[in-house]
């Protein structure tokens, strides 16, 4: 018998959306081309220890970047508070993040392929190496975690049902940077406690 899932768990004290479980998901850049590094109307939320980090890596990446980000960061810096008062990574024509650049028609993160190559320390926001799932924060120093649905992201959802990749698995690498490897495996021990839709 299968049991039903209630809408929100508690992990390590995080809470955490069911639907991370339950719902499919893998990154299809041969279809997407990296469209969420230039879609939305804000940009990666950020803390101001990953500023600094992003402060730290910036001239390495410098030169990747398009003259309109550089012109950005000239005037604003690499990060600004957004209309919900959030601090995330500054944005080129309301959409665009800064550290966008490209490889073929491909959107890539500046930041994360030089950290990747070796040149600096400092990967990505944490916010977007665990999208799709956004980070809430709550009084109190409570952590809650939910599953965002976004149109850009369809070929993911196909994608991860085709290999049949929950969200948390796929995740794995930037939830146990995120809380810990002790902290991912009672994740996953509450995980198998439950069995994942097929359709």
């Amino acid at each position: 018998m299968v049991n039903e899932i209630p809408p929100i768990l508690e992990v390590g004290g995080v809470l955490i959306s069911s639907e991370i479980l339950t719902e499919y998901f893998c990154c299809d850049y041969e279809k997407c081309k990296g469209i969420c590094c230039i879609e939305g109307d804000a940009g990666a939320p950020v803390t101001m220890e990953e500023i600094a980090g992003i402060e730290d890596a910036l001239d390495t990446v410098w030169g990747d970047l398009s003259a309109s980000a550089q012109s950005v960061i000239d005037r604003q810096g690499v990060a600004y508070t957004d209309k919900d008062g959030e601090l995330v990574t500054s944005i080129v024509r309301g959409k665009d993040c800064v550290f966008t650049c490209y490889e073929g028609d491909n959107c890539l993160c500046a930041l994360e392929r030089a950290f990747r190559n070796g040149q600096t320390g400092f990967c990505k926001p944490i916010s977007c190496a665990l999208y799709p799932i956004r980070e809430k924060r709550f009084s109190g120093g409570l952590v809650g975690l939910n599953y965002h649905r976004w149109e850009v992201c369809r070929d993911a959802v196909k994608k991860g049902k085709a290999l049949g990749l929950p969200v948390y698995q796929f995740l794995k690498e930037p939830l146990i940077r995120r809380f810990g490897a002790a902290w991912y495996e009672e994740l996953c021990e509450v995980a198998n406690l439950f069995e994942t839709p097929k359709d």
